[in-house]
């Protein structure tokens, strides 16, 4: 019977790695093809018009310039072209001063990797600089000198801007991913929070504030999603009228960040007046009202967000800030029926939290204070 279990298990568990596999194939297709086209393009302009041999650095290069990391572009090629022209220097000065052999081969490894670090915190940077500075320890130059790798790179990473700028995705496409999946955890953050207080349940604020915490990668990863699609923006002609709209989300990302941030404190504080019974139940009921009404006006935020319409954003976030703005003008202990200390410090530290959706919404930071009630 266990083994029965077992083996349905393992049945389960290999289809959905094929199908999650297969989905991941086939939302790369594109970026595949580009990044072959780009690698044999490099590759054969390197070996058939300048007549370098083997040029494997113009293919490799121009793979790592592309790849599917969220790094921009621009830098990932400068780290290549660069750590590749310093790797061969150093070698070089080493390998006249120490000879060849392994022992000098490691001290050479050594000092690169240091000097890279020192100099940089790209790990691609690193990476060129160290294999380059071994490579010309290790093995013979290339016919036409050392730094014909160094060219073979730069030659790469030209190819890789080219690809970038006549065939560019749409660079709004991640981010709008990224921050429909941000305010939803954050919706839903309020919502456990509202549900923990209807239920009397601390454990259930403790899981909301884990899971207000386990945002912040999602923040971190937008804000290198919104560095590349910005490089992407301004080289690309095609997507340059999208700027004003990157730096919107950009600006927009910083206080949803903030909100976050407050989430988590009020969460942390929620899970102390539910275990000291600090509200009565007319409060619970009147905050968690105010919670799940702030989590549904973030879901008409997220949809002005993320909408590809300037028109349609426009009106939903027109309304999320007029939702929004509703809520806050409630957010008094007395008006929320609270009488403990405790509990007012509750609705004190969601204040803050209201302020930062405004501002996340468009409203303006002095306009945002001002809707709130005066203490």
């Amino acid at each position: 019977m266990a083994a029965a279990k077992g083996f349905s298990a393992s049945k389960r568990f290999l289809r959905a790695r094929v199908r999650t596999g297969l989905v991941r194939s086939r939302n790369s297709l594109t970026p595949a093809l580009q990044m072959t086209v780009c690698a044999v393009g490099a590759y054969a302009f390197a070996e058939y018009v300048l007549g370098h041999q083997g040029p494997l650095f113009a293919a490799t290069s121009s793979l790592i310039a592309l790849g599917f990391s969220r790094d921009p572009r621009l830098r990932r090629v400068i780290e290549v072209g660069l750590g590749c022209t310093l790797g061969i220097v150093v070698g070089d000065l080493l390998l006249h001063w120490l000879g060849a052999g392994i022992w000098q081969a490691a001290i050479v490894l050594l000092f690169s990797i240091l000097l890279a670090r020192f100099l940089d915190s790209g790990t691609i940077f690193t990476t060129q600089l160290g294999l380059q500075s071994l490579l010309v320890v290790l093995l013979p130059a290339p016919a036409g000198g050392p730094f014909t790798r160094s060219l073979d790179a730069v030659i790469g990473g030209v190819f890789a801007l080219l690809v970038t700028i006549l065939v560019p995705k749409d660079p709004r496409r991640e981010p709008r991913k990224d921050v429909q999946k941000i305010l939803h955890e954050l919706a839903e953050v309020l919502r456990e929070c509202a549900k923990a207080m209807i239920d009397s349940d601390s454990t259930t604020a403790w899981h909301a504030l884990i899971r207000g915490r386990n945002c912040q990668p999602l923040v971190d990863r937008m804000r290198q999603t919104l560095r590349a699609s910005g490089e992407v923006a301004t080289l690309a002609p095609a997507h340059r009228r999208h700027r004003d709209e990157l730096a919107g989300l950009e600006h927009s990302l910083e206080y949803i960040d903030l909100a976050l941030r407050n989430s988590r404190v009020f969460a942390r504080r929620l899970t102390s007046a539910i275990n000291h019974a600090a509200l009565s139940d007319e409060a619970i009921e009147s905050i968690s009202e105010v919670l799940q009404e702030t989590a549904a006006a973030i879901d008409e935020m997220t949809i002005g967000l993320s909408e590809q319409s300037e028109g349609t954003r426009r009106v939903h976030l027109r309304r999320a800030r007029n939702e929004l703005s509703d809520i806050a003008a409630r957010l008094h202990p007395k008006m929320l029926d609270v009488q403990r200390l405790e509990g007012e410090t509750v609705v004190m530290l969601f204040r803050p939290l209201m302020v930062d959706l405004l501002e996340a919404s468009g409203m303006e930071p002095d306009e945002a204070r001002a809707v709130l009630p005066a203490l």
